[in-house]
């Protein structure tokens, strides 16, 4: 669970640039991400440090708070004692390759709309959260973490799946 949160991390840090990148036709749309990216980076890393402390609260209590504290060095801390530093740095190359070939190489910038970038992410949270709410009452009602992950898995790998093909379907169409 604490991966997938910090893909959303990174999702967020690769959807800045391509806010920043990205080649609106409309002299407005530059004026809307002077707007956009600092909202976006307050507002979706508002919802994303959230669902974090949710996250190492519901699906860790042995290990986040246990000390006594509760906050980012604890879900450092976390992501320390797992050694989850490798799997997130192959995701945020795997994303960061999707950024520089399929983006930024293939031209995606210069067709991408300022509020289509600006929302995609969200899709994300909203599996986190339903995740969250769905799979910890499932948890707590077993009483096994197990439930919660295959929740989890389940439901991230619809997702993602659906969300991958309509995405590029998009970029298909107007190739």
């Amino acid at each position: 669970m604490l991966l997938y949160w910090s893909e959303n991390v990174i999702v967020g840090f690769y959807n800045v640039l391509r806010l920043a990148t990205c080649r609106p036709k409309e002299k407005m749309a530059w004026l809307g991400k002077l707007f956009f990216i600092p909202f976006f980076m307050v507002h979706y890393g508002g919802f994303t440090a959230g669902h974090g402390l949710f996250v190492t609260a519901i699906f860790s209590q042995e290990t986040i708070g246990a000390s006594g504290g509760f906050g980012v060095f604890e879900i450092f801390k976390f992501i320390h004692q797992n050694n989850l530093y490798l799997a997130m740095a192959a995701l945020f190359v795997s994303h960061g390759y999707s950024f520089i070939i399929n983006y930024l190489g293939k031209g995606e910038y210069q067709k991408a709309n300022v509020q289509t970038l600006m929302i995609q992410p969200y899709r994300r949270v909203i599996v986190l959260h339903i995740t969250i709410i769905f799979g910890g009452f499932l948890m707590m009602a077993l009483k096994s973490p197990l439930i919660g992950l295959l929740f989890f898995i389940f439901f991230k790998t619809v997702m993602d799946l659906r969300a991958h093909v309509k995405e590029h379907q998009k970029v298909w169409k107007k190739s």
